[in-house]
């Protein structure tokens, strides 16, 4: 399975799945249409699934133009997101799998952002593969998505389903906000050399236009704050030792940041 990585709007992501042995494709997220149209003719590719993590226009957008060009697509989302995904055929729930290039996705439940967002995680197929994690806007490099539907409880409880997975995993997510998640992180987290040496290195991947996804969760757990809400440092911030009070006493800062 290769994963094409295409920018789309201002700073969004889409991700095109593309089974080579079999020549078919999925895309994740796609925010519009015509550069996965176009991606799809350079590949020669058909496209047989959408997978929607939440209802979001900037991530949905792209369905309805993509199901006139490939009408037997099945569009995949969350079960609680059903009447608000264009084309959706299959209501997905924890612990439901889906299959694509010879590999089952795991679909995980991570209200919080939404009240029906869903990730969906690719295990690793080799014992030296890493994993994938489509995680939408849950969960961003440095950060963590706002909270439009849900609570700080449902939002750290599922940032905790993720960081549970392996460290090699690589984090897919929908937006390049890397950088400013990290300008942040080191207002609250400043003593932390592993960020330190993290936001040099996103620095001058970004003067240079580099992506920065995907990122690796190992990253994740030493250098974004949304991530480390029982570390003694951020909670000397928050004034708080109660999880749910650290991670949304960080998430308010970084509302106002």
């Amino acid at each position: 399975m290769d994963i094409h990585r295409l920018p789309m709007l201002r700073d969004n992501y889409t991700f095109l799945l593309h089974d080579f042995s079999s020549n078919i494709a999925a895309v994740v997220d796609p925010a519009e249409a015509q550069s996965v149209l176009h991606c799809l003719s350079h590949l020669k590719s058909e496209l047989v699934a959408i997978l929607n993590t939440h209802h979001h226009g900037d991530h949905v957008g792209g369905n309805a133009q993509l199901l006139s060009q490939f009408p037997n697509a099945v569009v995949y989302g969350g079960a609680d997101d059903r009447g608000r995904i264009p084309g959706q055929q299959v209501f997905l729930q924890e612990g439901d799998r889906l299959s694509f290039a010879g590999r089952q996705a795991e679909v995980f439940f991570v209200p919080g952002h939404t009240r029906a967002h869903i990730a969906y995680y690719f295990p690793p197929n080799t014992p030296e593969a890493a994993g994938e994690l489509f995680c939408g806007d849950t969960l961003f490099a440095g950060g963590c998505g706002r909270l439009f539907e849900g609570t700080p409880s449902q939002m750290l409880n599922s940032l905790a389903k993720l960081r549970s997975l392996p460290d090699n995993t690589r984090v897919w997510c929908a937006h390049e906000y890397t950088l400013k998640n990290l300008q942040f992180a080191l207002t609250v987290d400043g003593q932390n050399p592993d960020l330190q040496q993290r936001i040099e290195q996103v620095k001058k991947m970004r003067s240079q236009s580099e992506a920065t996804i995907p990122s690796e969760l190992g990253v994740e757990k030493l250098t974004n704050p949304f991530l480390r809400w029982d570390q003694p440092a951020l909670q000397l911030i928050t004034k708080s030792q109660d999880a749910v009070k650290t991670f949304a006493r960080l998430r308010g800062m970084k509302d106002q940041f």
